[in-house]
């Protein structure tokens, strides 16, 4: 990602996850690797607020299980093509934890501010 003086663009990416019986085991195998380098991106002001989709049932009660089912992000960047690269070069995506043919990244014009 490239800072420069221009103004950046808010991105939303939605990222499922793959359905087969073994994307849940590739996600917990790579999610470490998947985290330190979001961190980075952080660091860097370029993933605003990012987090994991979980399936309705996580919520039901204070101790069912949280299952993971994809990713979500908002990010800031000079282009969509920025942001393509950063999701392409993730581990997630990579590794086939993501669907790539459901991954959604999108201009966002946001209506409220970033926490």
């Amino acid at each position: 990602m490239t800072t420069s003086a221009t103004t950046r663009h808010k991105f939303i990416v939605y990222a499922p996850d793959m359905t087969d019986e073994g994307a849940f085991r590739r996600r917990l195998g790579v999610r470490q690797t998947h985290l330190d380098r979001a961190k980075v991106q952080v660091d860097k002001g370029v993933i605003k607020v990012a987090g994991a989709m979980l399936t309705p049932e996580s919520i039901e009660s204070p101790n069912a299980d949280k299952k993971m089912i994809g990713s979500v992000f908002i990010c800031e960047a000079d282009s969509l093509a920025d942001v393509r690269k950063l999701i392409e070069t993730d581990v997630y995506y990579t590794d086939g934890v993501w669907d790539r043919e459901k991954l959604v990244i999108l201009p966002l014009a946001l209506a409220t501010r970033l926490p």
